[in-house]
């Protein structure tokens, strides 16, 4: 496993029928993936729900932003061993 302490990542992704470039350290990426996983959606249709989301808050964040926060709010619990 890598550092978490690793600089961002840019990616581009096509959301809502236009390109974007995101960038997240790859931990958030990970999480992301993940995320996506479980909802049974691509990356880019959960950046989109999350966009859309984003979108609606009175004083909305930058995507990048709004995307670590979905995550750490969305997050799994941690299982016990």
């Amino acid at each position: 496993m890598q550092s978490p302490y690793h600089p961002p990542v840019k990616r581009s992704l096509s959301i809502a029928g236009h390109q974007t470039s995101i960038s997240l350290e790859p931990l958030f990426w990970d999480m992301l993936k993940a995320a996506a996983a479980r909802e049974k959606l691509a990356v880019a249709a959960l950046v989109a729900r999350i966009d859309a989301e984003r979108i609606k808050s009175p004083t909305p964040p930058g995507l990048a932003s709004a995307i670590r926060v979905w995550l750490v709010v969305n997050a799994e619990p941690a299982r016990s061993p």
